[in-house]
């Protein structure tokens, strides 16, 4: 069995355990036919803190067949559209021809550019850009030979699992660890737009980590920053969430994305909880040197007591501050004999013995 990465590099940053979390703002669809909406989208995503500004390579006529939808009633999203599924998917069509662009723009801003690829040309064109990874969405996870096809490029993959069994994410997964390819991040995902809390299920990224050993993250459709915030306690590296300047734009994700500014709160948040995870070493900390002795207790003469005196249980008080003999040594002190005066509340040394 291979054993895949701890640690993966993604452009210039190492993700894996004891590193920062990595942040995707998945543009999508959102910059709605405008390369220059998408460079507006890029300079906000980079302000809210992302490390990432991803898109979606297709082509409608690649992804979908309406005469296949045609046969369906749709209930979930794609039904409220009010549009055959085929014209909302060709309205946001990134256009091969504005990759190279906007990966120097991207590089211009400081963050990195991805995408998720549909089909084999856009997977080929990922490598030949050499990009920092390539995301596989949640629902290629059963087309194997896709998914062998990308892990045979040698860049990192992110894998979403939404609305997949643990069967068709092991059958993923052993495709992608059959071609060599060591640098995966399985994602957990609730495949509905937005998806609801109670649905997040945060628990599997350690189902993820202990069935086969690799980095995890979440791509996340929920509201608000919780689940995000509670997959990198559970020991997530990625978090991917959708990403608008404005949730009342039109278009299929703008209304379940997330605007600059609740982004750039869950983004503080998750560094802020970082920060509180620390180390899995116990010690005393610099600003606790002081409580150690005031929040603690020892020995104190509960009377006056003189030179040559033995002392008894009488004799003794335990009170704050601790600068005498520990509490636990009162039993060890009762019939020694001092060599000093003690006045009351005064505490007591092992020297005074």
């Amino acid at each position: 069995m291979l054993e895949f990465n701890k640690t993966i590099k993604i452009g210039n940053r190492e993700i894996g355990p004891g590193h920062p979390t990595y942040f995707i703002a998945e543009i999508g669809g959102n910059f709605d036919g405008s390369i220059e909406k998408a460079k507006r989208l890029i300079d906000a995503a980079k302000a809210a803190g992302a490390d990432c500004a991803k898109f979606q390579t297709f082509t409608a006529d690649t992804i979908v067949s309406e005469g296949g939808f045609s046969k369906m009633t749709l209930h979930g999203v794609h039904g409220s559209w009010g549009r055959t599924v085929s014209e909302v998917f060709k309205d946001v069509e990134f256009p091969m021809e504005w990759h190279q662009e906007i990966a120097e723009y991207c590089k211009q801003v400081g963050i990195d550019f991805s995408t998720s690829p549909y089909f084999k040309e856009a997977v080929d064109l990922c490598a030949d850009m050499n990009l920092p990874f390539i995301k596989i969405g949640s629902g290629e996870i059963t087309w194997l030979e896709m998914i062998e096809y990308i892990a045979k490029k040698g860049l990192p993959i992110m894998l979403a699992t939404g609305d997949a069994t643990m069967s068709e994410i092991d059958e993923a997964v052993r495709t992608i660890e059959a071609t060599g390819n060591k640098n995966l991040v399985l994602m957990q995902c609730i495949t509905n737009y937005p998806s609801k809390i109670e649905s997040a299920n945060v628990n599997v990224l350690k189902t993820y980590q202990d069935a086969f050993g690799c980095l995890t993250g979440y791509s996340d459709h929920s509201p608000g920053h919780v689940v995000a915030l509670a997959s990198v306690v559970l020991g997530g590296s990625v978090i991917e969430k959708h990403f608008t300047l404005d949730k009342t734009d039109k278009g299929p994700d703008h209304p379940h994305s997330m605007e600059p500014d609740e982004f750039k709160f869950m983004v503080d948040s998750i560094r802020e909880v970082e920060r509180a995870m620390g180390s899995t070493r116990k010690e005393v900390v610099e600003e606790e040197a002081e409580t150690v002795y005031v929040q603690r207790r020892c020995l104190y003469a509960k009377r006056d007591l003189k030179v040559g005196q033995e002392i008894t249980e009488e004799d003794i008080d335990v009170l704050r501050p601790a600068l005498g003999i520990p509490p636990k040594y009162r039993k060890t002190i009762i019939g020694k004999h001092l060599n000093k005066d003690i006045p009351k509340g005064d505490p007591i040394f092992w020297e005074d013995l």
